[in-house]
């Protein structure tokens, strides 16, 4: 079994949680693995001092901007 190593880069940063989930659900549905970082703490406590920042490997930053640039949400 071959493993391989990403680097998860920042794509995005939101302050509000529903775009956020949005978004990975736009790039999930184009198998383009992605994940929130800090959506908890944005949920919990609804203030901007949390900001939630979409994740996703490095090797698909360039697709996954191109994406989300044509995706109206």
């Amino acid at each position: 079994m071959e493993t391989t190593t990403s680097t998860l880069v920042v794509l995005d940063v939101y302050d509000n949680p529903i775009r956020a989930e949005i978004a990975k659900s736009i790039l999930d549905s184009a198998d383009i693995f992605c994940v929130l970082n800090g959506e908890y703490m944005a949920t919990i406590y609804t203030t901007t001092a949390f900001p939630i920042y979409l994740m996703v490997r490095s090797e698909d930053l360039e697709n996954a901007k191109a994406l989300l640039s044509t995706e109206n949400y």
